[in-house]
């Protein structure tokens, strides 16, 4: 399992301050995202994921300035959410520099057209956002008039060509069993975003078989330390 650090954007900068050296009062603290994701990548991270906060809220990627940013400073893929609600907004997001794209369920769950020409541009660099508790499934309007089950959305999304799926569970702990099954029945990468604070949490993570974890406010903020979190995801048992 990797770890992925986030880093959310809002006015072309990071909506958390970082000090990666706060507890011991050495070093500068910043807010610039590409200096953020420098430093991470310095300890090994294999992916920067970006939120485009504003881009979310619009429709549209607003942050493409960020992206630029970023992308000139580090040498991994550059995952960005907000704003890639179709194909013409990935296809910004692209020349920007981005490399990985996540596009909200329902942006894709019932629109085939225009998943099909989402995934005609990004192919397998596509993931799909959904938040997978079933209060937030219901919330929305489905035009079938049924809601669906988690598992045959996944299952419908996959077989259209969706190969990777970040779940967000706003700040809640994520379902484990719900993961393992998601895991062992679908061919696909899951990408779980938040709801972890501690070592342990990752290890459960890791055991259930999820292929990364984005972490944000807790790497941001030094409740985790990159280095330890990287090593349990590995398989490391301290």
């Amino acid at each position: 399992m990797q770890v992925v650090p986030s880093i959310d954007v809002t006015g072309g900068r990071s909506r958390l301050v970082f000090w990666p050296g706060a507890s011991t009062g050495t070093g500068t603290p910043t807010d610039r995202p590409e200096r953020i994701a420098r430093h991470f990548v310095a300890l090994g991270a294999p992916t920067i994921h970006l939120v485009d906060l504003e881009g979310a809220k619009a429709g549209r990627p607003v942050a493409l300035d960020v992206v630029s940013r970023v992308a000139a400073e580090v040498a991994v893929p550059l995952q960005v959410a907000g704003g890639a609600d179709g194909a013409d907004q990935i296809r910004l997001l692209f020349a920007a520099g981005a490399t990985r794209v996540v596009m909200p369920l329902l942006a894709a769950a019932e629109d085939p057209a225009a998943l099909r020409a989402c995934l005609e541009v990004a192919g397998s660099w596509l993931a799909v956002g959904l938040d997978p508790r079933p209060e937030r499934l219901r919330a929305h309007r489905w035009r079938a008039g049924r809601v669906p089950t988690l598992q045959a959305l996944v299952g419908e999304l996959v077989a259209a060509g969706v190969q990777r799926f970040v779940l967000s569970h706003g700040g809640a702990e994520p379902d484990l069993g719900l993961l393992g099954g998601l895991v062992a029945a679908t061919d696909a990468e899951f990408l779980v975003a938040g709801g972890v604070a501690t070592l342990d949490g990752l290890r459960r993570l890791r055991d259930a078989g999820v292929s990364a974890v984005i972490l944000g406010e807790t790497l941001l903020t030094g409740r985790l330390e990159y280095g330890a979190a990287a090593e349990v995801a590995a398989g490391a048992r301290p």
